[in-house]
């Protein structure tokens, strides 16, 4: 049997630089109610969100990502020629094909890296990580660019009143590189497809083959008691697991960073694991609304940017949703 030489990659990875961008536009909850029957105070304590922000035309999936991409490897202290790979998670790019992780490669100036997109709805972030680490171990890519971004403003159906005040656009972004001592903790993710249903997309993009159309533009519809009992106490569980795999207790952490889809989920998670007072929980869904995969690294930026957080603390992240897939880990905090 002939031998096949093994690459040579770095014993343990870790986040080294994150960056985020937000679009120019905040929208209260005001407009939302425009167009469905509700009120500020009803949004707020559903969900604790009061503002969002939306994308215009210029504010691309691709534009988004490069101010993103940029901010972070700045933060990382290293060059865009030094990224070997891009791994972009999205479901609002709208072609099926190029990956618009090869646009975005190109336009902050990688050169030639390894890039493609990945479909993990809300737990993208944590899958394009790992995904990252795994690169960066085995040693096809030094530095990774792993970027959660959406325009779920164009997947959002206005006159839903389940739905219509949830999402918002952005991008977030982080370079994972190597470490000598682990940074990223062991990952617990996975799916649950007999669920799949409970968040999905009204219309699959064939409904337009042969000239066809549906009545409405395809939007993302939940069911929200479901999600919310699934996402309560089923996460719960995969937090603690991912926990225990990286060797460590609630009363070790720094920071909380899970998915911002609904500060009640999130205040239940917090109850759930017991965390102590000292975490410091990313509550940025109160003012970014639901980004989907960009969800935790804009998070996570704001927080140390704010300086609620600081680099070397540890924190246990997690996403979940669309699928339904999750993913949760411990990290240390650029």
């Amino acid at each position: 049997m002939t031998k096949i030489k093994a690459s040579q990659g770095h014993p343990y990875a870790r986040i080294m630089g994150v960056g985020g961008y937000r679009p120019t536009r905040v929208v209260p909850n005001e407009v939302i109610l425009e167009t469905i029957d509700s009120s500020d105070e009803w949004i707020r304590s559903r969900s604790g969100i009061a503002t969002r922000h939306w994308a215009s035309d210029e504010e691309t999936v691709a534009a988004m990502s490069v101010e993103a991409a940029g901010k972070a490897i700045a933060d990382a202290g290293i060059t865009p020629e030094q990224v070997g790979a891009v791994i972009v998670s999205t479901v609002s790019h709208f072609k099926q094909t190029p990956a618009i992780a090869t646009e975005i490669a190109d336009k902050i100036g990688a050169g030639k890296p390894a890039a493609f997109d990945i479909s993990a709805g809300c737990a993208g972030f944590g899958y394009g990580l790992t995904l990252a680490k795994g690169m960066v171990v085995e040693g096809s890519a030094e530095y990774v660019l792993v970027i959660g971004v959406e325009r779920l403003s164009d997947l959002t159906d206005l006159h839903d009143r389940a739905t219509a005040f949830l999402f918002g656009d952005g991008a977030g972004a982080v370079i994972v590189g190597p470490a000598k001592e682990p940074r990223i903790g062991p990952t617990v993710w996975g799916s649950e497809g007999d669920k799949a249903e409970t968040i999905k997309q009204t219309e699959a993009w064939d409904v337009y083959r042969n000239g066809g159309a549906p009545a409405k533009y395809p939007a993302i519809t939940q069911e929200g008691q479901a999600v919310f009992r699934w996402a309560v106490f089923e996460m719960a569980k995969v937090a603690q697991q991912a926990l225990d795999a990286a060797g460590i207790t609630a009363d070790d952490l720094d920071v909380f960073i899970p998915h911002q889809a609904n500060e009640r989920i999130i205040d239940s998670m917090v109850k759930t694991l017991k965390l102590p007072e000292h975490v410091t929980v990313a509550r940025d869904v109160r003012t970014t609304g639901n980004t989907s995969a960009a969800s935790i690294p804009l998070a996570m930026e704001r927080l140390l940017a704010t300086g609620e957080a600081k680099s070397g603390d540890t924190a246990l992240v997690i996403g979940f949703g669309a699928g339904l897939v999750y993913a949760a880990t411990v990290v240390t905090l650029p």
